[in-house]
């Protein structure tokens, strides 16, 4: 270091100092991996907890800025209050995914949990009242949409980057389950604070942000492949704009238009919804065609991926679907039935769908942890069949059901929806290369919140359609035969059903909002407050909404089965024997050198189309230097690449037709991996198994020391101290030796031998006799200050096997210990 040449005094404070910065966790710690996985969990669940926490307390903060929801001009704040936090997180999830590949996932992760933060607190400042007091909060946010998408686009990104595949299904399961639990956890905690004070659902963000904010930019580092490039803001506009248009069409589609229930017939919501696809579309073509997309399209050729993906797409449809159904069952006839008044609901409605959360929060990492031993297809495949059987019972279930039953049906719900939610987040993330993680990661969070989005307008719609067939005859004879005039009984059943089933998920009386006071008050007292007590909604109510129960719930388990069998899908690619149609694999042999890579092939910007190829070890860690050689059906080499540090070699793509790809790499078994390629740009990975060979065991058994030698070097720097006097004190604990020897055997010059003893000498770490006429033969000896600062690096070095060997089994810990005799064996011949 810069300090071993200066007195010891002025290297105790910098000492001091670096010592703290290495109080926190580094990368190269056993642990870090579980402090990426709490923190990431905490700003997911952070995320995801807030766009729930509004939906329950709408209608205190409506009532704290004066403002009344269910007036017609004040339909479109309530919509951007429920809807636009999802929408503004699945149009930038992606694009900020892909900047966490070109600048660091999690640079761009921090800055997502300061930027939450710093919104919580202005959103609960909001000093305006009535439309302004909507408006302020609903452009903040969009704001703090931006931080959420910040979170969840990288999240699951830095996770894969910091656990091996052994136990990447558990991570992800631990974050997803927090993440998809959050959203249930905060109708619970949106009820319990907004009877308090509507301000407090954003104060309590605050210093749990606080937390997570200093937690996240002090312990979590860049451990993942970073890509730079160029943004591709062609892509982002037309992504941003046409996604836009698409969601907000359906959600305006939801208010009535023009007489109709709904505003499906609405000029502008048909201009959104058609002028969205028409944009997408654009998008698509852009995207194939720019050498750095934004939205990897080449990553759907990987069925896998494209499978994982819509069936991420239908389950959060089916589930976004369930979570109001169920909100708008409990609030709007469940819980009045049963004595509670409707400003209560809220509260008590997030309470009882605690089961829900249960199952997720129980299934979630189990199903992980079982997903990494035996496959990760059959649990996602099984989590959305489970969920199909849960809505048929919800289906076979009257309005006022007996709760039990009620309970164990959600509780099964959450249940497939935790055994779904990590196997499917494994699938997609550990079927792209590393470099493509962090897009990856946020196109898996654009259809999981535009699901969400959909979820609202395709479910309220069914509903709608499913009322609108009894519901009117229903309310006019329920009111008139409580004495409301015919003419007043008419005007209320022609209103659209979406004004009932606002008013029962917010949590207000709906005949007291549809009938009003000028009506009510004209009624004999008994029969006005039997129309506004707890029961005659509920009782009028319940056979037209089981009605759209039937649809809703119906079109819910075809999509939970679709997604089931999009789970199943495999990727394409077939693995050919070694030795196929003739073609030789030959095991790579060292000191033999091979062929460098076909011009323009090292490269994967350009944009001529190509065959991209990643190699990886069987713990999933990126083999550089690998060969890549591309094979055609005559056995003739048609191309050939070296792979980079992240595993990843590009090949020119020939013309279509069948090839065959042969992968090898020192000190693992070759594989050779068929193909059928088109005139589109291509991906395959390939794993390769270490060799048992003695030359690929030697390669391999090289790799390995060096990589543990270097870690305990590593540990020994931490100090004042270089490795390379740690070393000579290490030769020195043997017994004394000349400057001239020392140098030959650590291979270094006689001046840098010379600047290492001084240094040692200067500190009292050893001792040099005068006798000698040649300083170089002097003896050198090791001093007793020099003999404990050698005893601690290397009780250090047995502390830090000791913290890596904690994280094995006690199985693997014996497998270690039995191959010691083998390695002694080792040393002795070489």
């Amino acid at each position: 270091m810069a300090t071993e040449e200066t007195p010891h005094h002025t290297a105790d404070a910098p000492a001091a100092r670096r010592r703290g910065r290495n109080a926190w966790i580094g990368v190269g710690h056993p642990r870090y991996k579980w402090v990426a996985l709490t923190n990431t969990t905490l700003g997911i669940l952070l995320a995801t907890i807030n766009s729930s926490i509004v939906l329950i307390s709408l209608p205190g903060i409506f009532t704290g800025i004066r403002l009344d929801p269910l007036q017609p001009s004040n339909v479109s704040y309530l919509l951007w209050m429920l809807m636009g936090y999802m929408l503004v997180t699945a149009v930038l999830v992606v694009a900020l995914g892909r900047l966490g590949d070109m600048w660091g996932r999690v640079r761009i992760y921090n800055a997502g949990f300061l930027i939450f933060t710093l919104t919580s607190v202005i959103l609960s400042l909001d000093p305006f009242h009535g439309g302004g007091g909507a408006l302020w909060l609903i452009g903040w946010r969009i704001v703090q949409a931006v931080g959420g998408a910040m979170l969840m686009a990288n999240s699951a990104a830095i996770l894969t980057d910091a656990f091996p595949a052994r136990q990447r299904g558990m991570a992800l399961g631990v974050n997803m389950v927090a993440g998809i639990a959050g959203s249930f956890l905060g109708l619970v905690l949106g009820g319990a604070l907004v009877t308090w004070n509507w301000r407090s659902v954003f104060w309590v963000n605050v210093p749990i942000g606080l937390i997570g904010t200093v937690w996240a930019y002090k312990s979590l580092h860049e451990t993942g492949v970073r890509t730079p490039g160029r943004m591709d803001w062609w892509g982002n506009l037309t992504f941003a704009v046409g996604l836009t248009a698409l969601l907000a069409g359906i959600t305006y589609g939801i208010q009535p238009y023009g007489g109709h229930t709904m505003g499906w017939t609405n000029p502008w919501v048909l201009a959104g919804l058609i002028g969205g696809v028409v944009v997408l579309a654009v998008f698509c073509a852009i995207e194939a065609r720019v050498a750095e997309p934004m939205f990897p399209l080449r990553l759907f050729r990987n069925t896998a991926f494209a499978g994982g993906n819509a069936a991420a797409l239908l389950g959060a449809i089916a589930r976004g679907g369930l979570q109001f159904m169920l909100i708008i069952w409990l609030q709007g006839i469940w819980l009045p039935l049963h004595g509670y008044d409707y400003a209560d609901t809220p509260l008590w409605a997030g309470i009882y769908m605690l089961p829900l959360t249960v199952g997720f929060l129980v299934a979630g990492p189990v199903s992980g942890y079982l997903s990494d031993r035996y496959g990760a297809r059959l649990f996602a495949a099984a989590g959305f069949v489970v969920m199909a059987a849960s809505f048929a019972g919800l289906l076979a279930l009257p309005t006022d059901f007996g709760y039990r039953i009620f309970a164990l049906l959600i509780f099964l719900n959450g249940l497939g929806g935790g055994l779904f939610a990590a196997p499917n987040t494994s699938m997609i993330m550990s079927s792209v290369p590393a470099g493509a993680r962090g897009a990856a990661s946020g196109m898996r969070a654009t259809f999981q919140n535009a699901g969400m989005v959909l979820s609202m307008g395709v479910f309220f719609s069914l509903m709608v359609a499913g009322l609108s067939g009894s519901l009117p005859q229903t309310l006019t004879s329920g009111l008139t035969g409580q004495g409301v005039p015919a003419q007043a009984a008419h005007a209320v059943a022609e209103l659209p059903p979406v004004g009932v089933l606002f008013a029962a998920f917010l949590g207000y009386n709906p005949v007291q909002n549809l009938l009003g006071h000028s009506i009510l008050g004209h009624l004999p007292a008994a029969n006005a407050a039997k129309l506004t007590g707890q029961e005659f909604f509920p009782h009028l109510i319940s056979h037209p909404f089981h009605d759209g129960l039937v649809v809703v719930f119906s079109l819910a388990i075809a999509m939970s089965l679709a997604a089931a069998a999009a789970s199943l899908i495999r990727g394409r690619v077939q693995e050919a024997p070694a030795t196929t149609a003739g073609v030789s694999v030959p095991p790579p042999v060292a000191g033999i050198s091979v062929p460098p890579p076909v011009a323009g092939a090292a490269t994967s910007s350009g944009t001529a189309p190509a065959l991209v190829g990643r190699v990886t070890d069987p713990s999933e860690r990126p083999l550089a230097r690998a060969a890549l050689t591309l094979v055609d059906q005559r056995g003739h080499q048609t191309a050939r690449a070296r792979t980079r540090e992240d595993g990843t070699g590009t090949l020119p793509l020939p013309q279509p037709g069948t090839y065959l790809l042969v992968v090898s790499a020192e000190g693992h078994q070759p594989r050779a991996v068929g193909l059928t390629i088109g005139d589109q740009p291509a991906f395959c990975e390939v794993t390769l198994a270490g060799a048992t060979g003695p030359q690929g065991v030697a390669a391999a058994l090289r790799l390995t020391v060096g990589r543990i030698t270097r870690r305990l070097r590593q540990a020994h720097a931490v100090g004042d101290v270089s490795l390379s006097g740690v070393s000579v004190l290490a030769r020195l604990s043997g017994g004394p030796d000349s400057p001239g020897a020392l140098a030959e055997l650590e291979r270094v010059g006689p001046q840098v031998m010379a600047s290492t003893l001084a240094g040692l000498q200067q500190r009292g770490l050893v001792s040099r006799t005068t006798e000698a006429a040649d300083a170089r033969q002097a003896l050198v000896t090791i001093t007793d200050a020099g003999r404990a600062v050698l005893d601690k690096r290397r009780s250090e070095s047995v502390h830090r096997l000791t913290r890596a060997l904690d994280e094995f089994t006690p199985q693997e810990r014996r497998v270690l210990l039995d191959a010691l005799p083998l390695l002694d064996r080792l040393a002795e011949r070489l």
